[in-house]
């Protein structure tokens, strides 16, 4: 599929025991069911052509003669079927038996993988009936074709090689270095794990954090393939519970004996997120099977979080609170500890990114043994300031005990401006002056008082370059340098749930205040400068950073997802509209990022040039901006 998409499923046929003929019919059916769904990868459980419990029959010619005739059936059957088809079997070779997984596709067998690791203990008798495989991969002869035998195998479609396959079975996974994780190494960004698994009450928690574990470690995709109906219950039972996950994410999680369990896998993230490491390297031993199935249906099935920065789970969206105001204010803490400096000194304008900042400087200073009075909060009115931000300014700084300060810039300002000749008409250096005299000023507080000065712009404004250069572009220390707009409202309500009385009151109206510089002339006292209405919504401008910077997706690969995700919030002309100003905004502002002040990060992304994201400010933004012209 386009960008990177690959739709995948597991399909548990019910089973009959030993007869492989009523099994092929099953599995048939399931590939028909597949395949009419768009589906690219099919993985089926371990043995499921016989049934894995049939214990001595797998000693049986009949058993083995009838498995095999079947698998030649199968592969005559997919005929037409650009589909990619894994199926567990017995499988004789040179009178030794194998627990195999076939690949098949269009009417092909592509290989056959061995299992390594049998399972000799808690009642299992693996090695009775099978040989383990571990040698070189060789080549054998079967239904006329020419079939590569071993352990050593990557799949990889022709048409979209970040599809690529590697197959394991059942217990190889529980292996120190399981033979999946080498040919993974070497390109494979999924494995898939023809699996079994006795069901009891805490298996399913117990697999699925093995199965987190080990995609997470190898980077890469993982669907699991469980044993359902017909499988032996003499001392234990077979649910079908199989799951999808994706870098350590469950993607996918079947219900007790279901069928079909249908999801999609992005290859492309993965291989984006290998492009970071150096754990990934070419190997000559591994062989290269193509295939081609890939079928470009633009069916998007994995749904995205519009909100991608503030965890959905109230559990954990606390606890990402408790944790980030924490972060924050233990690196505060120590950097006024280290700099001797005496006072945290910032501008309070009534807005959300300074409200966090005094929340976290007033932490910093508990930390510090110290009283909230050595926060110095300096209100700045100007031609912009409402008598609602100035009021809440007040209200806040004396509900949490700070030194406020008070400095009206309108004289200062208009004086500058008539320095400079300018005749007083709002524009941007209209706005730009105000900007930089509030951070003169408060630098020179910070002078007076041996202070540090403590910014408060977020991650959002980084991205955009929603800042004045040298105004309130500069500070000391950043704090909310790494926290987006749409976190930095979490955060702050957050606070204010857990809070009483006055501190409550206002927080709760700075929540509810629009974002705003309050640079341009208020009209009866309301704020006309809406930040949202000029640079765009930051509920998409944070959507858009997160998938562009942390997932490495490509800019028509961001619309295409921000349309089902903002679907009947946004139309699509006003998300490819503000996606448009996203790119053209991050690449023209890098220069602001290049030298920003000293912040920490406290989440996944940081635009500082000396953390994670690393740009020349020259960076044309020709080739991403095109994408978006195209569509």
């Amino acid at each position: 599929m386009k960008y990177g998409y690959v739709k995948v499923a597991i399909y548990t046929p019910s089973i009959e025991l030993g007869n492989s003929c009523y099994n092929l019919q099953q599995i048939k059916e399931g590939i028909k069911n597949a395949y009419s769904q768009n589906i690219e990868l099919l993985v089926m459980p371990e043995l499921c052509l016989t049934g894995y419990t049939c214990a001595d029959l797998f000693l049986s010619d009949i058993l083995l003669t009838n498995a095999y005739n079947c698998l030649g059936e199968l592969v005559e059957f997919t005929k037409g079927y650009k589909m990619l088809v894994l199926v567990g079997l017995p499988f004789k070779l040179n009178n030794n038996v194998y627990n195999v997984g076939a690949c098949i596709c269009d009417g092909k067998l592509l290989a056959i993988i061995p299992k390594t690791n049998l399972k000799d203990s808690n009642g299992y008798s693996e090695s009775r009936y099978f040989k383990t495989y571990q040698g070189e991969n060789i080549a054998l002869q079967l239904f006329g074709q020419s079939v590569p035998f071993g352990n050593k195998i990557l799949l990889k479609d022709k048409l979209m090689p970040s599809f690529s396959v590697c197959v394991e079975i059942s217990t190889d996974i529980n292996l120190l270095m399981p033979p999946s994780f080498a040919v993974a190494s070497c390109g494979g960004n999924i494995i898939a794990n023809l699996g079994l698994m006795e069901e009891y009450y805490s298996s399913q928690t117990i697999l699925q954090n093995f199965i987190s574990t080990q995609s997470t470690k190898a980077v890469c995709g993982y669907i699991y393939a469980n044993a359902g109906d017909g499988e032996s219950t003499s001392d234990c039972v077979y649910v079908g519970s199989s799951f999808v996950y994706q870098n350590g994410k469950l993607l996918a999680k079947s219900k007790p004996n279901s069928n079909l369990l249908v999801s999609q896998i992005d290859c492309d993230y993965i291989s984006y997120l290998r492009s970071k490491e150096n754990n990934f390297n070419i190997n000559s031993e591994v062989q290269i099977v193509e295939f081609s199935c890939c079928n470009n249906n633009q069916e998007l099935i994995t749904s995205y979080s519009k909100t991608p920065f503030v965890p959905t789970d109230i559990a954990e969206l606390k606890e990402c609170a408790t944790t980030s105001l924490e972060l924050q204010a233990q690196a505060l803490k120590l950097r006024l500890e280290r700099s001797y400096s005496k006072t945290a000194v910032l501008g309070l304008s009534g807005g959300l990114d300074s409200t966090l900042a005094i929340l976290v400087a007033v932490k910093a200073m508990e930390k510090l043994n110290r009283q909230p009075k050595d926060v110095i909060a300096v209100t700045m009115p100007c031609f912009g300031t409402t008598s609602r931000t100035y009021q809440n300014t007040i209200k806040l700084a004396k509900a949490l005990k700070v030194t406020l300060k008070k400095v009206d810039i309108t004289k200062s300002v208009t004086r500058h401006l008539k320095d400079i000749k300018h005749d007083g008409t709002p524009n941007v250096t209209f706005e730009n002056a105000q900007a930089r005299e509030r951070t003169q000023v408060l630098m020179d507080i910070a002078n007076m008082s041996n202070g540090l000065v403590v910014g408060t712009g977020d991650l959002s404004e980084l991205a955009l370059g929603w800042a004045t250069y040298n105004g309130d572009h500069m500070s000391m220390y950043a704090v909310n340098c790494s926290v987006p707009k749409t976190l930095v409202r979490c955060l702050v309500e957050e606070y204010a749930f857990n809070s009483k009385g006055k501190l409550k009151s206002v927080l709760m109206d700075i929540l509810d205040t629009p974002v705003s510089p309050e640079l341009l002339p208020t009209e009866n006292d309301k704020i006309t400068q809406k930040t949202e209405d000029i640079v765009g919504p930051y509920i998409l401008h944070d959507f858009f950073l997160y998938n562009f910077v942390a997932n490495g997706f490509s800019p028509e690969k961001i619309y295409f997802i921000a349309k089902q995700t903002f679907k009947g919030d946004f139309s699509e002309q006003t998300i490819l509209k503000w996606l448009k100003i996203f790119f053209k905004r991050f690449f023209a502002q890098q220069f602001k990022r290049s030298c920003v002040p000293d912040g920490v990060k406290v989440g996944e992304i940081s635009l500082s040039p000396r953390g994670a994201w690393k740009m020349p400010s020259d960076a044309s933004s020709t080739l991403w901006l095109k994408q978006l012209e195209e569509i």
